[in-house]
């Protein structure tokens, strides 16, 4: 008898959880994206990368900026298509020209799209409506995954309308940009830990985020560590907000910073070898009820396991040869 593989046992007739890198990495300018780009595939595809039209393009060039990005989507150096883009925000001109460059020319390989700064749900709607009508335009039939950053008072009270909306993959939280429009009730020591993880307003904010992304299968992820040479310090910020606040991915906008945050945020390596063991039991099982250790699994259980394995794969952990051969051959 053939064996099913849990996708398709575990999740038949609804959406699966989304499992994507742990890792986000933000690149504006072509020498830095190209560095990136080479670091992922040196890695093998264990971080996706963010090229930013927001933040990297020139005031004036933000046309050739779009056009730079394309025509690097398309290169082979973007071997794992991994790649997504952050276009301008809502109440900036240029936003919609990102779209109409961006979406044509690249929208086959592009990873996702990241939506910055909405202050409210109907920005978000519109935006994504843009895009969807320029898919259909270019005869593009893929949803592009949209992520959106949740980095103003507006965003984070229309946050669970947000997150129910079409396409969406990832919560993002805009740590600085939410301090600044505090108007200085939160202090600039929060831009940093312990502050970012400890202060009321704050801690209300990212568990609202988390809550709102987790209730409609989207991915929360966390802002990021600005300390960008200290390696400790970016791990225990991205252990901190998966162990306490849920966050599943985080940004890094340094190299160093990045196989941090995917260790911080890798499974324990015993649990994964538990899930490994257990996956394998119900697969010979069929996926009925199974024993491990005195302990009862069923399909409930499974869904967690082979979710946590997916991830640990994501993160660059070495799993067993045999779940190897199952699951990912």
């Amino acid at each position: 008898m053939a064996l099913t593989h849990p996708q398709s046992a575990l999740f038949a007739g609804e959406k699966p959880f989304p499992i994507i890198p742990a890792c986000e990495h933000f690149a504006g300018s072509e020498k830095l994206i190209t560095k990136a780009l080479e670091l992922q595939n040196k890695l093998g595809g264990l971080f996706d990368i963010t090229m930013d039209c927001e933040d990297g393009a020139q005031t004036g060039k933000e046309k050739e900026h779009a056009e730079m990005i394309v025509r690097i989507q398309n290169s082979e150096l973007n071997k794992h298509k991994m790649s997504g883009v952050r276009i301008h925000d809502y109440t900036n001109e240029h936003w919609r020209g990102d779209v109409d460059i961006l979406v044509p020319g690249a929208g086959n390989v592009l990873a996702y799209i990241t939506i910055p700064k909405p202050t409210k749900a109907s920005q978000v709607k519109e935006q994504i409506t843009y895009i969807q009508d320029a898919c259909k335009k270019a005869g593009i039939k893929r949803e592009i995954p949209i992520h959106v950053l949740i980095e103003t008072h507006g965003a984070l009270n229309d946050v669970f309308e947000i997150a129910a909306l079409p396409w969406l993959q990832v919560l993002d939280f805009g740590l600085m940009d939410f301090i600044s429009g505090h108007h200085g009730a939160i202090p600039a020591s929060c831009m940093k830990s312990p502050g970012q993880f400890d202060h009321e307003l704050l801690r209300r904010g990212k568990a609202n985020l988390v809550a709102a992304a987790l209730m409609n299968g989207v991915i929360p992820a966390h802002n990021v560590t600005l300390d960008l040479k200290n390696i400790y310090q970016t791990y225990a910020d991205a252990k901190r907000a998966h162990d306490e606040f849920g966050f599943l991915r985080m940004w890094s906008i340094y190299p160093a910073q990045i196989q941090s945050i995917l260790d911080a945020m890798a499974p324990n390596f015993a649990e994964t070898q538990t899930a490994s063991d257990i996956l394998i039991k119900a697969q010979d099982a069929d996926w009925g009820p199974i024993q491990h250790d005195g302990d009862l699994h069923d399909r409930a259980t499974y869904r967690y396991f082979w979710e946590l394995v997916q991830r640990a794969k994501l993160t660059g952990q070495k799993l067993p040869d045999e779940v190897e051969k199952r699951f990912f051959s």
